[in-house]
């Protein structure tokens, strides 16, 4: 983490510009064009970029603008499979070490998700949701394994908000977290992990469905000579 706040909220505003396609994959992230843009000094701008790197977002080139991380197939996939691991044994511990307040407020997240569900920006609503599963990875008093979870939450960011998009539906999004969260109130590891498999399990698929979709996009196959 940046101790330089301006930096996170450059960051944070250019993160939310990928998410929203304003900056889409391949696109050259200009210094001095986003800095005009967002009224700051270049210096900030180039650490937000750092910390958007890092996050797997943006790919760093020498003596040329950074571009948005287009990932591969492969690369979103393996990423898929570490974070999956990471959320269900997450669970498992936060089942055992969580503290009451800990649930309460793992709880309290789902209740602003059913009550902003139908009306908040999509982009809000997904980070209301990553914040849940977030909670629970830090509910789990293991500071190495909520690290992992950052890590590789902040990989496949932009797209998990993709798929989260793509498969919007309030019934199945508010009764899966609701699972989870009754699982964790019934300290159950078995039913928590189960209930994260049920919401989890197709995400891989999911997401390799829209990177696909985007590269079949950016490289249309040639046609057929005749």
């Amino acid at each position: 983490m940046t101790d330089n706040p301006l930096s996170e909220q450059i960051a944070n505003q250019l993160r939310r510009n990928i998410l929203r396609g304003k900056l889409a994959p391949g696109a050259s992230i200009k210094e001095r064009d986003n800095a005009s843009e967002m009224g700051v000094s270049r210096t900030p701008l180039r650490e937000a970029v750092r910390i958007l790197a890092k996050e797997g977002l943006v790919d760093l080139r020498p003596a040329r603008s950074p571009i948005v991380s287009i990932p591969s197939i492969k690369q979103v996939s393996d990423e898929v499979e570490v974070l999956l691991a990471v959320e269900k044994l997450s669970g498992e511990l936060a089942c055992q070490r969580a503290t009451d307040q800990d649930i309460s407020e793992i709880s309290s997240i789902v209740d602003v998700m059913a009550d902003r569900f139908d009306t908040a920006d999509p982009l809000d609503m997904f980070e209301i949701d990553m914040s849940f599963h977030s909670a629970i990875a830090r509910a789990s008093h293991n500071e190495p394994l909520a690290e992992i979870h950052r890590t590789f939450l902040a990989r496949l960011w932009r797209s998990r908000f993709l798929a989260a998009v793509k498969r919007r539906n309030r019934e199945r999004v508010i009764s899966h977290h609701r699972q989870i969260v009754g699982a964790l109130q019934a300290r159950d590891p078995e039913a928590i992990r189960t209930a994260l498999g049920v919401h989890l399990d197709h995400l891989g698929e999911d997401i390799i469905e829209v990177i696909q979709q985007e590269l079949d996009a950016k490289d249309p196959p040639t046609p057929a000579a005749t």
